[in-house]
């Protein structure tokens, strides 16, 4: 990872859940050029900063007016930055939030030719029928479920109708989990939700399937990846000349009791499953199966592209960060 005479690299969604992983494996790799750029307001999230070495952490609202006259002293925006709640329903502030204000950065970092690298999600692939394959040929034929993936949608079609995906990298983030979380909610990781009962009542509660003719109860799959596998896929873009959108992910689909099982075994306790409903604002919007089509990646990172496997990565979670109260 070249350091293009120590300019800046700046990360928005710094303080958040991949943002402040982000920063914290550049951090470990000698970089300390690094800006933050998010909303604390009252939120816990300057925790995820603490212990990381950045040269100042913007507020989202006085960025661009931070950006004038600092062109030269830029060398990548990592944008990370967004409302990720898949069950938000203000369409209008999802647009505003993640959709124009990525527009208005893209612009600018086009203009003054700065690496962009930006997130885009896996919700875009909607209920998977089409698939998870990450070419650009299939981006005007999904349909996202909620207006969150159809808020990250429209900026993937919004670079390829204006034939720019060939200048910026975008990065399909599957179903991420780790340390640098706890301040998302309800939207965190299903391991922070099914951990304290786990721990106090020795069983994991999980959904019951939606769609019991192709998927059992807890079967129901996801490719999930552990931040620390993230970050390090995220920066490996900056040290190449990749260009498009890319999948994240392990490649690997693993059923709900499959994660379940993985966080008992992490607690060295025997695993106790039971099942329950959906919440009704979920149904209809939840996706049974993904799997991320990884051969894109892999080609552009090589090893930099391997994953740890569910069991290492969710020992490590929660026996180096949950149960000791640590960040990453």
């Amino acid at each position: 990872m070249s350091r293009k005479d120590n300019k800046i690299i700046v990360v928005t969604g710094g303080a958040g859940f991949i943002g402040s992983g982000v920063i914290r494996h550049l951090n470990d790799r000698g970089f300390s050029n690094i800006v933050a750029v998010d909303e604390l307001g009252k939120s816990e999230k300057w925790k995820n900063l603490v212990g990381k070495n950045v040269l100042d952490v913007i507020e989202k609202d006085h960025f661009f007016s931070w950006l004038e006259g600092k062109e030269s002293a830029i060398q990548a925006f990592i944008h990370l930055g967004a409302c990720s709640s898949t069950v938000e329903t203000d369409a209008s502030y999802l647009l505003d939030n993640n959709y124009r204000f990525s527009v208005k950065l893209a612009e600018y970092a086009l203009r003054h030719g700065h690496r962009f690298i930006y997130a885009s999600s896996a919700a875009t692939y909607g209920d998977g029928a089409l698939g998870f394959n990450d070419h650009h040929e299939a981006i005007d034929k999904l349909h996202p479920l909620n207006m969150y993936g159809f808020s990250k949608h429209l900026f993937d079609l919004w670079l390829k109708k204006r034939d720019l995906l060939n200048q910026v990298v975008g990065l399909k983030y599957f179903n991420v989990f780790g340390p640098n979380e706890a301040h998302k909610g309800r939207m965190a990781s299903a391991i922070t939700h099914i951990l304290p009962t786990a721990q106090k009542e020795g069983v994991i509660r999980l959904f019951k399937s939606s769609d019991p003719a192709q998927f059992g109860d807890g079967d129901q799959k996801r490719d999930f990846i552990y931040v620390k596998d993230v970050a390090r896929m995220t920066c490996a873009f900056l040290n190449n000349d990749a260009a498009g959108i890319y999948n994240i992910g392990s490649g690997i689909a693993s059923t709900w009791n499959d994660l379940a099982k993985a966080v008992f075994k992490a607690l060295k306790k025997p695993a106790t499953i039971h099942y329950v409903d959906m919440p009704q604002d979920l149904r209809g919007k939840y996706q049974n199966y993904t799997c991320a089509d990884m051969h894109r990646t892999r080609m552009a990172l090589k090893e930099a592209a391997e994953c740890m496997s569910l069991d290492e990565s969710v020992f490590d979670y929660i026996n180096h960060y949950i149960l000791p109260e640590k960040s990453w």
